[in-house]
């Protein structure tokens, strides 16, 4: 959720519909998903407002669950004035004994950003340790004084244990932070690294992003490497959008992450992993998972029969013989 200059605000501002109770994947409008499984129930929380979340058991049929936010978290407002509680583009994953949740409070179109992170014990609205905490910002990105967008989170935790939070939209790119064990706060001394980036002009005007679009990173490990899945180009234009996501690895987190011709990412490299098609306009913002030893790729697509509307898109992963990612896209038909 992104660089927008006011476009498609409306169909914004539905995205992860509550029109219905319980709707199948193929007809479930979603922006940005994100999913994670407590026993046996997959749950998909993803932009909207209060951050919109659903529950399945299977994959295919999904129920409407309450928002984590019914008001919005209390220091928004002083990082984005007159703040809705319209949440962007959440994360979610298990450590330490309870579920971290990451998300994005912006404005539209512009850098004047934040990522709070809320935990909770639970995930099953029925239980007695359900309940969201939210512990505020982890990182904010200050209009005319930094050249990143601080939005778009996601957490990894490296193989020495050490956790790391990627995140970035459009400006200067991608960037990757250390973060404090307690993984609500970033590490002092700070690190900082850049993923990928676009753009090579400094641009500091907090509605002028340049010629960057590239947005919502996600680390997955697997074969030894770290995988980085990028978006690129423009969502949140219906049949207009031009998402597509793209891809490279390296062997440590911090990259360099090459892709296929061993280009790097922040060079301008990434390797093609997901476009639109004449059925669906662009397709992106993934999140990909293992669930019972199968991979699976999780995105959104823009429905060329439905007005352009975004709809939530799940397709297995298969790894080819270099050990590059192959989504496998028989509902982009």
């Amino acid at each position: 959720m992104r660089f927008l200059k006011g476009l498609f605000l409306p169909a914004i501002l539905i995205f992860c519909s509550a029109m219905a109770r319980s709707q199948p994947t193929d007809s479930l409008r979603v922006h940005d998903p994100v999913m994670i499984q407590q026993d046996g129930t997959y749950y998909l929380f993803c932009t909207g407002p209060g951050i919109s979340v659903w529950s399945s058991n299977d994959l295919k049929e999904w129920n409407k669950e309450k928002q984590v936010f019914a008001q919005a978290p209390t220091w928004a407002a002083d990082v984005v004035p007159g703040f809705r509680n319209h949440i962007w583009a959440p994360d979610i994953s298990f450590h330490n004994g309870q579920y971290y949740l990451y998300y994005s409070v912006s404005a539209f179109g512009k850098n004047t950003s934040a990522i709070g992170v809320a935990t909770s014990e639970s995930l099953h609205p029925e239980s007695p340790d359900f309940k969201w905490t939210d512990h505020g910002m982890v990182v904010q990105s200050v209009p005319n004084r930094d050249l990143w967008n601080a939005i778009d989170p996601n957490l990894i935790v490296d193989e020495a244990g050490t956790p790391w939070l990627s995140f970035g939209s459009f400006w200067s790119g991608l960037k990757l932070v250390k973060l404090s064990d307690d993984l609500v706060s970033v590490a002092k001394p700070e690190v900082w690294h850049t993923l990928a980036r676009k753009e090579r002009k400094p641009l500091l005007a907090d509605n002028n992003a340049g010629n960057a679009a590239l947005e919502a990173p996600f680390i997955f490990k697997k074969n030894g490497y770290y995988y980085l899945f990028a978006s690129y180009d423009y969502c949140c234009r219906g049949a207009e959008s031009t998402y597509k996501v793209r891809v490279g690895r390296s062997k440590n987190v911090t990259g360099p992450y090459l892709d296929k011709e061993e280009l790097a990412m922040d060079k301008g490299g990434g390797s093609l992993v997901v476009e639109g098609n004449k059925a669906w306009a662009g397709a992106g913002h993934n999140s990909i998972y293992t669930f019972e030893g199968k991979d699976y790729f999780v995105f959104h697509a823009y429905d060329m029969a439905d007005r352009g509307r975004s709809k939530l898109k799940i397709s297995a992963v298969s790894w080819d013989q270099e050990d590059w990612p192959v989504v496998e896209q028989g509902n982009l038909r």
